[in-house]
């Protein structure tokens, strides 16, 4: 794009939560625009699963189809980054391909970037035997030899939750001090029947392709055939702060102030999927999207009676 177009709606983010808000806002025949960076945030994942009649999809496969419906509505995609936007009677888009376009209304959808711990061997095995969400792939790796690995006290959670797909659980707490688990943490860790293993993970075994323990930098070994590890979680919310959007600290990092419909504390400004929370999955970045572009609608629509009535 080398002029600025004007379009009702501008999309930020082509994921599950951009593409919904698209087609919802396509079907109500608003002029919609779609910025994608390709930088889905499940992109590391073969397979997304708990979405009803999806479930096992590869996430690609789940976006092309996605951008293959918004097109039918005359919703337009554009693969680029929005690197700047501003707020005047309309707002203004800057796109790094070095182009601009309006609108009336934006969702902001860019989702997070995840934080790996910086342990030999989880970046490479992420999203196949490294991975971060039961409910995204417990089933597929249920009953194998879990490891957890702490990034944070809060990592306790994670351990006491995994232990619901398999009995054969180690909590490594690699770089968190044993005296940060409170009472409470240790009993229920062994209720669960969790090992707790203190001591820093010095890497990842892996053998013929193939995960097969962990390394303290004491040089113990311990074998485990998956592990568990909660990112960090980074919000992209460049865009939000150029704004002037209230964000709040949560423990996972400082997200929007939102209403029920993703609107934000600028007028015209709305947020779906992981832009506006930690948690959102598929499913429910989906019904973000959806909502929001809803609500949008049927905003756009009284304001343009309302001022052809002089109201």
């Amino acid at each position: 794009m080398t002029e600025t177009a004007k379009y009702e709606v501008i999309v930020v983010g082509g994921g599950a939560a951009g593409l919904s808000a698209a087609l919802v806002l396509g079907r109500a025949r608003r002029h919609t625009l779609v910025v994608d960076a390709g930088e889905p945030r499940n992109a590391p994942a073969a397979h997304m699963q708990g979405y009803l009649s999806r479930d096992g999809m590869p996430p690609a496969e789940f976006l092309a189809i996605g951008r293959e419906e918004i097109a039918r509505y005359g919703v337009e995609l554009v693969r680029d980054r929005a690197v700047d936007v501003t707020k005047g009677e309309e707002f203004e888009v800057t796109l790094a391909g070095g182009g601009t376009v309006r609108a009336r209304r934006l969702i902001v959808a860019t989702g997070l970037r995840d934080e790996l711990p910086g342990v030999p061997g989880v970046a490479e095995r992420f999203g196949r035997d490294v991975l971060h969400c039961p409910y995204c792939h417990g089933w597929e790796v249920r009953d194998r030899a879990f490891g957890v690995l702490a990034t944070t006290a809060l990592s306790v959670h994670q351990a006491l939750m995994v232990s619901q797909w398999s009995k054969d659980v180690t909590f490594f707490l690699h770089t968190v001090p044993e005296r940060e688990l409170s009472d409470d943490d240790l009993r229920r860790l062994a209720a669960a029947g969790v090992k707790v293993v203190p001591g820093e993970v010095a890497e990842l075994v892996v053998e013929d392709d193939r995960l097969t323990g962990l390394r303290l930098t004491d040089g113990t070994r311990h074998a485990r055939e998956v592990v568990f590890t909660a990112p960090r979680a980074l919000p992209q919310t460049d865009l939000l702060e150029r704004l002037g959007a209230e964000l709040r600290e949560t423990p996972f990092g400082a997200y929007p102030v939102l209403d029920e419909t993703g609107r934000t504390t600028v007028p015209g400004v709305w947020c779906a999927g992981n832009a506006m929370g930690f948690a959102e999955q598929v499913v429910n970045a989906a019904a973000g999207g959806y909502r929001a572009a809803a609500t949008i609608n049927g905003e756009l629509l009284m304001t343009d009676l309302d001022a052809a009535v002089g109201v």
